[in-house]
């Protein structure tokens, strides 16, 4: 999967390098990343988590343009005072679950002047990992546990967000990624659905 990754960021780079009106970059975020839907009951609590990755903008008009990126995001939300059988782990006491996606945004930019800009699009994202680490009442030490099986390996999303060209290499924004799929795999019968949830602050450089 790092192959994948790595494979992906190197086409992104290389592909537009030499594009008119294209530019390529690299960006890192902080995000804070919770679970929407049916979640009552979970007393969930959100948790930061961080963004890597790479993006190529394409200048559309003056005003428009097209940014596609490649993410490594790791998401990461804890349940306090958990009960018994949730989602495999038993006892109760705090879980902590980390999830890691490569997440792939495809975002429409509108800038009203040279310096901010809106943008929103869709992005789909593929999982990579999905861990536990729960300090529970009648266990000492952590107990860790691959709930990878637990999730859906495609997750689809929407991200709205707003930027700030600080000069014409940086640029800062503040995005919201809407889940629009069930992450979590169920059984015949059961209808719960979980969505994530992420806000994120990211730095990017262009070249």
């Amino acid at each position: 999967m790092k192959k994948i990754i790595l494979s992906a960021i190197a086409v992104m780079l290389c592909g537009f390098a030499n594009a008119q009106d294209v530019k390529v970059g690299i960006k890192g975020s902080l995000n804070l990343s919770s679970w929407a839907g049916d979640t009552r009951g979970l007393n969930l609590r959100p948790m930061f988590g961080v963004n890597i990755g790479a993006l190529t903008q394409i200048k559309l008009s003056d005003k428009f343009d097209i940014q596609p990126e490649v993410l490594y995001s790791n998401q990461v939300t804890k349940m306090k005072n958990a009960g018994t059988n949730v989602f495999g782990v038993y006892d109760t006491g705090d879980i902590k679950w980390n999830l890691s996606y490569v997440n792939v945004p495809v975002l429409f930019k509108y800038s009203p002047d040279e310096k901010s800009f809106i943008e929103a699009g869709p992005q789909v994202g593929f999982l990579t990992s999905a861990k536990t680490s729960a300090k529970l009442t009648q266990y000492s030490p952590i107990v860790k546990e691959d709930v990878k099986e637990a999730f859906e390996f495609i997750d689809f999303g929407f991200v709205i967000g707003v930027g700030y060209n600080i000069n014409q290499h940086l640029m800062a924004d503040l995005r919201y990624n809407i889940g629009l799929s069930n992450i979590a795999k169920t059984e015949s019968g059961d209808d719960t659905k979980i969505r994530n949830s992420v806000l994120a602050l990211s730095l990017a450089y262009k070249f």
